[in-house]
């Protein structure tokens, strides 16, 4: 009598999601996952730039962006796959930790901060980049630093982490801060473009970004004294160490390699679409660092 065919979970897991669409859980077999899909969904955002936004049409661009396609060619190389389709899912602060924890996504490419509060529902990789955070307002507002923000009203992102830099400045200064929620950060800049919030405090590269896209971006400035340092990584599910493994890896040689600081040229240094802006904003010393000695080690 012959034995009874053996079959491995991951596997059977794999083909099921497949056939019925649904997405992986926590400590899921991202890899077979892929291998048998043949597909890798990258979760981006249409409004974060430079990092993750939408310029024309449906497809996004940004640094970030160019990271993960660089991560999916890694995937596809060392699972040997003839070919490898990337399917795009649009998220926002408050649906992204979500989309990932939750398997809609096995990568968010944008603009997210590694903090110990996110790793305890996802995993990080190597961060691509270090920000602050400081405040973007009409050149004509007065407005130079926090202090100036008295009984005035701020615009913040829903989901963000400037929340509670914010409320922590306002306890120690008795700034009395009126807060406006945006479901976006294109929302919360069009607050202060429509004189509805006085301020929109947010990571600095984000702003500069903001600033570079305007109509008229001499109509606004970006300042205050930094409140924090933010390292921005990819995202990925928790308890999968062989996927973090290689997306880790691959990172690093982008890093060493000198790949990663040939895309900050072309995102941070030149001309970028939609409208040829350019940032103009040197690398920083904490990413120059990190690109010669990848970690993915942050300070909380």
């Amino acid at each position: 009598m012959s034995a009874a065919p053996r079959w491995h979970s991951s596997g059977i897991f794999c083909v099921f999601a497949l056939l019925l669409n649904i997405p992986l859980s926590a400590g899921a077999d991202t890899l077979s996952h892929i291998r048998e899909t043949q597909t890798i969904t990258i979760a981006h955002r249409e409004s974060s730039i430079p990092f993750s936004y939408l310029a024309d049409g449906k497809v996004p661009v940004g640094y970030a962006v160019d990271i993960c396609t660089k991560l999916a060619d890694a995937v596809k190389k060392e699972l040997k796959l003839p070919q490898l389709k990337i399917n795009y899912l649009a998220v926002n602060p408050s649906n992204r930790i979500a989309a990932i924890a939750e398997g809609k996504a096995d990568l968010e490419c944008g603009s997210t901060t590694n903090n110990s509060e996110r790793r305890k529902q996802v995993s990080f990789t190597i961060p691509h980049f270090f920000a602050t955070t400081r405040m973007l307002v009409r050149s004509d507002s007065g407005i130079h630093n926090w202090i100036d923000l008295k009984d005035k009203k701020v615009a913040i992102t829903r989901g963000t982490t400037t929340v509670k830099l914010l409320n922590d400045r306002d306890k120690v200064r008795s700034l009395n801060l009126r807060f406006i929620e945006g479901a976006d950060h294109a929302e919360s800049f069009g607050m202060v473009e429509k004189f509805e919030a006085d301020a929109f405090a947010m990571d600095d590269v984000l702003l500069y970004g903001f600033r570079a896209n305007a109509k008229n971006p001499e109509k606004f400035a970006v300042v205050g004294d930094p409140l924090s340092t933010e390292a921005y990584a990819m995202m990925l599910r928790k308890d999968d160490p062989a996927f973090k493994e290689l997306i880790d890896k691959e990172m690093g040689r982008l890093m060493t390699e000198g790949e990663i600081a040939r895309l900050y040229d072309k995102w941070f240094k030149k001309a970028i679409p939609p409208r040829g802006a350019n940032l103009n904003m040197p690398m920083g010393m904490l990413l120059r660092d990190n690109l010669r000695f990848p970690s993915d080690k942050v300070a909380d």
